[in-house]
């Protein structure tokens, strides 16, 4: 299956920027179409709900006009991810908004609902599911959605722990349609590898919390500077799914990050004195990849970075074909 030209052809990188609770807001989203890649942000970070509707007008309007002065170079399209789980009684709200405005992306998360697919696909929109096993994505591709997020080991936030080799490869056994890798990207090289591997384009999340426009505490921004993989722990104490953490963070609020307790988190103690601490907001989600984000800028910088990145690394395999082919 060719992949959908909403997917490749104002794109200046194979890359979505990933939909980031609470720190994607619309100067992010429009900071990354500008510069490229697609850009999202989770539906229930506007609040009240009234909001969302302030935000979709502010993204349309901003990126139409930058289209406008900049014919030769458009941005790219945005997306909006809805948590779909029964649990979330803005779904039928925000999805009506989404329709109004006609956004070009949707991407699901926890459960796969054919009536919103079918709301956006009745105004041509496409819709991106994320999963974290094979089983997932059978069940999201027969319910109707039309491409995968695969998350892998060393994703950002709530993660799975499947490599992305087997994960990829067990998904293209069956389904040749749009498929993204998300886990531990944020060079260059590792976004040609993930298409190397079968994906179509990467998910890239936790390298943007380290943006000027990232709705992120400064302290945040500066511990994914300061940290690598091995800041990273997988817990599932504090939402009780399981998903990577920053140590430092979780340090923070008075715990040891190499010694988490079970138990229920509200009827422990905290050496912080501040009580229990507060998912995304205290303890500071993060995927494996940081190593490679070295500085605070912008997302416009940071996707610049990527492309002389994503460029040297074609060129450094086209390179070894020769001498790759002169062994076979």
């Amino acid at each position: 299956m060719a992949l959908p030209d909403i997917l490749k052809s104002k794109l200046r990188l194979p890359v979505v920027g990933s939909p980031l609770f609470i720190i994607s807001n619309p100067d992010l989203v429009i900071a990354q179409c500008k510069a490229g890649i697609v850009g999202s942000f989770p539906a229930l970070n506007a609040r009240p709900k009234e909001k969302l509707e302030e935000w979709l007008i502010q993204i349309t309007e901003e990126l139409a006009a930058y289209d406008a002065a900049n014919p030769d170079k458009p941005s790219a399209p945005f997306a909006v991810n809805q948590i779909v789980h029964r649990s979330n009684d803005r779904l039928e709200h925000d999805v009506e908004l989404c329709v109004k405005y006609k956004v070009p992306i949707v991407i699901t998360s926890l459960g796969a609902r054919p009536e919103v697919f079918d709301a956006v696909h009745s105004y041509g929109g496409i819709v991106l599911h994320d999963i974290i096993t094979n089983t997932h994505a059978h069940k999201a591709i027969e319910k109707g959605a039309d491409g995968l997020i695969a998350v892998a080991a060393g994703a950002g936030g709530h993660a799975g722990t499947t490599s992305p080799f087997a994960l990829i490869q067990e998904i293209r056994e069956w389904f040749d349609g749009p498929l993204l890798l998300s886990g531990s990207i944020s060079t260059g090289q590792s976004i040609l590898a993930s298409q190397v591997m079968g994906a179509d384009l990467a998910y890239i999340g936790s390298a943007f919390i380290a943006t000027e426009e990232a709705n992120a505490e400064q302290g945040y921004k500066q511990m994914i500077v300061e940290s690598g993989a091995e800041d990273i722990v997988y817990s599932n104490l504090f939402t009780g799914v399981h998903g990577n953490y920053l140590k430092p963070s979780i340090e923070n609020a008075g715990m040891d990050p190499n010694n988490l307790p079970e138990g229920d988190l509200k009827t422990m103690n905290f050496n912080s004195g501040s009580g229990k601490p507060k998912s995304w907001k205290e303890i500071w989600g993060c995927g494996q990849g940081i190593g490679a984000v070295k500085t605070i800028g912008t997302a416009g910088d940071l996707v610049a970075r990527l492309s002389e990145e994503y460029a040297a690394a074609q060129k450094a395999v086209a390179a070894k074909m020769p001498a790759m082919e002169a062994a076979e």
